[in-house]
Formats: C-alpha cells, sequence, structure tokens
C-alpha cells in the first residue's frame, strides 16, 4: 500500500471522518437550506372557480383566489419564507391596463392575502406588464414596435403603488427597463410607501427555460426579449452594471434568473452585491425534473434538494423555487 506523506509531528488527516455518520455530516456542513430561505412562486387565474393544471408543470396550478389562500396557509405552514405573485387575466390590453387597476386579478389577490396574513407571511409582486399586455412584452410598444423605455417606466411606477396599496411587502421589478428601480421607488415613497421594499431582476436573461412558465401566464408573446433582457454571451461584467446601477437606484434586493444555468453569474454577483441575492429556479428547470422523475430516470426529492443546494452555495440568500413547499417539508 501506498503511504501517505505526513508531516512531522502531525497525525494524517481523513476528511473521511467527518462524514462518517449522518450527525457528523449534519454538524459540519457548511452549506444548509433553511425553509424560511424559499420563496413560493404562485399564479392566480382571473375568475376561475378552481384550480387549473398546468400541462408543463406537473403539480403547479393557476389557482382561483379562494384556493391561493388555502395554498398560501399550506406554505406558510410548511416554514416557507415569501410567496411571490402572478396574475392570469381574462382580458389584456397594449398597455397592459389590468397591471394597475384596482380590482384587477393580482391586486385583488394581494388584499386577500394581507388581509388573511397581516405581516405572517412576506408577499412579493411580480412587477411587470407582460401578463397584462396583449403583445406579451414587458412594457409599452411604440410606433415601430419596440419597447418604448420611459414610458414603460410611467406603467411601472403606477403598478407599483397598486401593489402596494393592495398589500404587497416587496415589489419585483422583472422588466429590465433601464431606470425601474429608481421609477418605482420614487413612486413608492411619494405615495408613503416608504417601507415596501425593491426586489430587483439584476440581472434576468432571456432564458429558453422560461417555456412551461408562458403557459403557466397564458403569455401572449410572439418572438423574444433579447432587446431588454440579457442573453447568454453576455459578459458578468454587464451583470454586475445592473447590479450596481440597481442598487444605486435603491434596490433592496437583487436576484439572479435563472438559478442553474448562471450559477457562475450568481457566484460573481452575490460576491459583489452589497444587498441580500436572491435567484429563480425557473419554470424550465423545476419541468425537467419533475419529467425525468416521472420516468424513474432520476430521484425526485434527492435532485431536488442537490439543485437548491448549489443554489444556496453559489450565494443565493434566498431562493423562488416551485419546490418551495416540498423542499420545506423535507428540510424540517
Amino acid at each position: 500500500m501506498t503511504e501517505l506523506p505526513v508531516l512531522p509531528g502531525f497525525p494524517v488527516s481523513r476528511p473521511r471522518r467527518l462524514r462518517a455518520t449522518a450527525a457528523l455530516r449534519r454538524l459540519t456542513a457548511e452549506t444548509s437550506v433553511r425553509p424560511a430561505d424559499l420563496v413560493l412562486p404562485m399564479f392566480v387565474r382571473e375568475a376561475s372557480t378552481e384550480p387549473i393544471a398546468i400541462s408543463s408543470m406537473p403539480g403547479v396550478v393557476q389557482h382561483s383566489q379562494e384556493s391561493l389562500i388555502k395554498a398560501a396557509h399550506d406554505a406558510i405552514e410548511a416554514g416557507v419564507g415569501g410567496l411571490m405573485l402572478f396574475g392570469v387575466p381574462t382580458s389584456k390590453d397594449a398597455i397592459g391596463s389590468g397591471a394597475d387597476d384596482p380590482d384587477g386579478v393580482l391586486n385583488v389577490a394581494f388584499r386577500n392575502l394581507r388581509a388573511e396574513f397581516g405581516d405572517e407571511t412576506v408577499l412579493m409582486a411580480d412587477l411587470c406588464l407582460d401578463e397584462f399586455t396583449d403583445h406579451g412584452h414587458c412594457g409599452v410598444l411604440d410606433e415601430a414596435g419596440a419597447v418604448d423605455n420611459d414610458a414603460t417606466l410611467l406603467r411601472y411606477a403606477s403598478m407599483g403603488i397598486a401593489q402596494a396599496r393592495a398589500g404587497a411587502h416587496v415589489v419585483g421589478t422583472s422588466g429590465m427597463m433601464d431606470g425601474q428601480v429608481a421609477a418605482v421607488r420614487a413612486a413608492l415613497d411619494a405615495e408613503g410607501f416608504l417601507d415596501t421594499a425593491i426586489l430587483a431582476y439584476a440581472p434576468k436573461y432571456a432564458s429558453a427555460f422560461y417555456g412551461p412558465f408562458r403557459e403557466a401566464v397564458d403569455s401572449s408573446l410572439q418572438g423574444d426579449r433579447k432587446s431588454y433582457q440579457q442573453d447568454n454571451q453576455r459578459s458578468t461584467r454587464e451583470a454586475l452594471a445592473e447590479v450596481a446601477l440597481d442598487v444605486a437606484e435603491g434596490a433592496d434586493m437583487v436576484m439572479v434568473k435563472p438559478a442553474l444555468p448562471y450559477l457562475d453569474v450568481l457566484r460573481v454577483v452575490a460576491d459583489a452585491s452589497p444587498v441580500p441575492v436572491a435567484a429563480y429556479q425557473v419554470s424550465g428547470e423545476y419541468a425537467m425534473v419533475e419529467a425525468a422523475a416521472e420516468r424513474g430516470w432520476l430521484e425526485r426529492e434527492r435532485v431536488m434538494l442537490e439543485t437548491l443546494t448549489s443554489i444556496k452555495r453559489a450565494g443565493a440568500s434566498t431562493i423562488l423555487t416551485y419546490w418551495a413547499v416540498d423542499a420545506a417539508r423535507l428540510l424540517r
């Protein structure tokens, strides 16, 4: 047997000793995911009387207002740290009027949840127009059909106020418009919502992993969003520039989206950011594991926890995941 080199006066170190039992592994773990680190994305459909299954996301539904409250109860009971809401309206138009309508599906949902739970959980709002526009883009279009950045900021400001007024604790600026955080922060402050936090999606990539999400929100998008979201060939320098701008404009948290394809970006952002960093384990990440597990190719629960741990290890303090409730129950 080949002998290991031994330093004079020192015994042989054997790292396996610290992996010998489950208790030792827990004691010496460097990375752990807590239920409170997880945020559950949820979809609520206007005029729906019962949950509607999303075929490409097994186990995920478009909720009715009533089933949303029940599912929120389950998530809170499991220890999940927060809820991120997306609306699915029955009608759409060019400027996304339903986004800031007090009686729009998303704002009604926030009023109901805030009345039910108060501050018991963190209610997060997706602040973007794509769910509400008939063209499916994240902003208002100009005469040439391109997204008009500054006209969109006015809509975001109005949407942020409506969401805060309805009861959202956090608004998630996800449209990747230049100046969106400053516009929303100024609008919130002017209306007295000084404690409403902003989660800035910085950076957010024009990813192929969003496919199932588009079914979940009945997206009207034709084409892509590469003119305002980052593509996967952008440098990490640009990601850091986005983060720096959003923090300077008043972001309280930043988020990398998607998570797994951009763990390298997440690590760089986490190392540089002066504010907490979140990551979104998006619909495609969820769907591909669920599909493989259904076929018996992967062990669902092990892969679920392994992917979440990888995101936490890369630097995320908060993880948005459709597995939030299942994972929280496993982690308790």
